[in-house]
């Protein structure tokens, strides 16, 4: 994200103070801002800091968004993770096959590595996906699990 803000702040000065515009420096934007949102979604989903209502989650029992979590999981994300992936793989292979790059002249040569993101960052998700489903299933189960805490323990 830092990379991103001096990019944009590079991108702003020059083009406003010396009216000077960089094709590569538009597109970096783009290619920072996509790996870190494809990135993102598996990072938030292991957190369990994604959106969602909690002003009803929070209320409930923990079993109870145990059985939301393990619903939402197998019958919304993971069909959405095969579909995506599935797609995205020939979809990603083809650009890194052609080497696609940018179709403006001065842009970024390496378009494909960016479209290579989207079947990693699904792959990822499904990863977590499975973590989250088996969270829920040793909540119901009722198996306390405990998360690593970043905290310092003494020897």
């Amino acid at each position: 994200m830092i990379l991103m803000l001096c990019n944009v702040f590079y991108d702003v000065v020059m083009r406003y103070a010396f009216n000077e515009v960089s094709i590569a420096m538009q597109e970096l934007e783009w290619h920072l801002f996509s790996a870190a949102f494809l990135l993102g979604i598996p990072y938030a989903l292991h957190e369990n800091s994604h959106v969602r209502v909690d002003i009803l989650y929070d209320r409930w029992q923990p079993k109870t968004q145990a059985w939301i979590n393990l619903f939402g999981t197998v019958f919304f994300i993971l069909p959405f993770i095969v579909l995506v992936t599935f797609y995205s793989l020939q979809f990603a292979a083809d650009a890194n096959q052609m080497g696609e790059g940018s179709g403006d002249p001065g842009g970024l040569p390496y378009r494909w590595i960016v479209k290579s993101l989207i079947p990693v960052s699904f792959i990822l998700l499904g990863i977590v996906s499975l973590g989250l489903i088996t969270r829920s299933l040793l909540t119901l189960m009722n198996v306390q699990v405990e998360r690593k805490q970043n905290s310092s323990h003494l020897a």
